[in-house]
């Protein structure tokens, strides 16, 4: 073999071993696809009116929360990090968001939306902070901050809650909205899904996440600033949260502390369930959308058919040890393949 084959066999290898593993996740993502309309059809002739125009707008809805603060998670997952705290900052965003237009009637409702946002980007900071530049391991930190933000929204709201009646009627409505019968909320977040998942695929800032969680010494030994590109995805996992935290009040109307109990265990079950690998570096927010999507209908597949919810927390922590030991498989597998491929090259 002439040394200017050998040389460009060497020069496409990284190319090829690239979209080899892109191969295997998107068929990972299109594996959920097929258990979501699997699921859907049986549970559809058990009970019919599952496929109610009802029962549908509401599983979207659901799914639009959740899939926005699986884009967050993602961004923070795929460089071997994790966010734990973006249940309470959505509690927290809830309540002051809704506090503000309840008692300041007339106030332009993109002013929820900046103290949402103000709130939520303020927690990304610090957790940012702590993690990229005092490296303090992210589970610990955003574990600590879970309790913390739920403290603090406790003592704001106290006994007290927010109710639908003192909230602006088109603060209400953003939840409610409709074009053909699909909800116009679940539209614009499954566009700024697609924008988000465009963005961690196409820039080199987004390819750098996925550098950073495959391989954290590598990717600081080829100069990616490891250090700035967690930063920044703690800031948009807490911004997106808070964002979220605003949306979820426009939808339930009436907010209390306990707003946003126990969604951080939703949303990591949504991102690992659709295909971001718990070890970092590959998945996509768009997999981890279809993951919520996943969970919400099986919540209310739950429901129609009169079963106990507490299965549904039962089933959420069986697909995420199922889905863990099948990224780790296909992990072990897909490294042993591409060793083999480069050997094999190299000869």
């Amino acid at each position: 073999m002439s040394s200017a084959l050998t040389g460009r066999l060497a020069a496409e290898e990284p190319g090829r071993s690239r979209r080899l593993v892109d191969l295997i996740f998107r068929a990972r993502e299109f594996g959920i696809i097929a258990v979501l309309a699997i699921f859907v059809g049986v549970t559809t002739a058990i009970q019919p009116r599952f496929l109610d125009d009802q029962n549908i707008k509401f599983v979207l809805l659901n799914t639009t929360i959740f899939a926005l603060l699986a884009l967050g998670e993602t961004m923070v997952v795929v460089t071997r990090n994790i966010d734990l705290s973006v249940g309470s900052l959505l509690g927290l965003s809830a309540f002051l968001s809704s506090e503000v237009l309840s008692e300041h009637r007339g106030i332009p409702v993109v002013v929820a939306f900046l103290v949402g946002l103000g709130i939520g980007a303020g927690w990304g900071i610090l957790h940012g902070l702590i993690v990229a530049v005092a490296k303090v391991p992210s589970l610990v930190v955003t574990l600590a901050t879970l309790y913390i933000i739920r403290g603090i929204d406790v003592v704001i709201a106290g006994g007290t809650e927010v109710v639908a009646n003192s909230l602006p009627s088109s603060f209400l409505g953003m939840s409610t909205a409709s074009f053909a019968g699909v909800p116009v909320l679940a539209v614009v977040v499954a566009c700024v899904v697609g924008a988000g998942a465009f963005y961690l695929r196409s820039f080199r800032s987004g390819r750098e996440l996925y550098a950073i969680g495959s391989n954290p010494e590598g990717a600081r030994l080829a100069g990616i600033p490891s250090g700035r590109r967690v930063f920044t995805a703690f800031v948009v996992s807490g911004s997106i949260a808070g964002v979220a935290g605003v949306l979820w009040a426009s939808y339930y109307g009436t907010i209390d502390s306990t707003a946003g109990t126990n969604y951080e265990l939703q949303v990591v079950a949504a991102v690992v369930v659709g295909g971001v690998a718990i070890f970092g570096g590959s998945g996509s927010a768009i997999g981890a959308a279809f993951g919520a999507l996943l969970l919400a209908t099986i919540d209310q597949a739950l429901y129609v058919l009169g079963i106990s919810s507490f299965w549904d927390q039962a089933i959420s922590g069986l697909l995420i040890v199922l889905a863990i030991a099948l990224d780790r498989g296909i992990s072990v597998r897909l490294t042993s393949a591409l060793r083999k491929r480069s050997l094999r090259h190299a000869a």
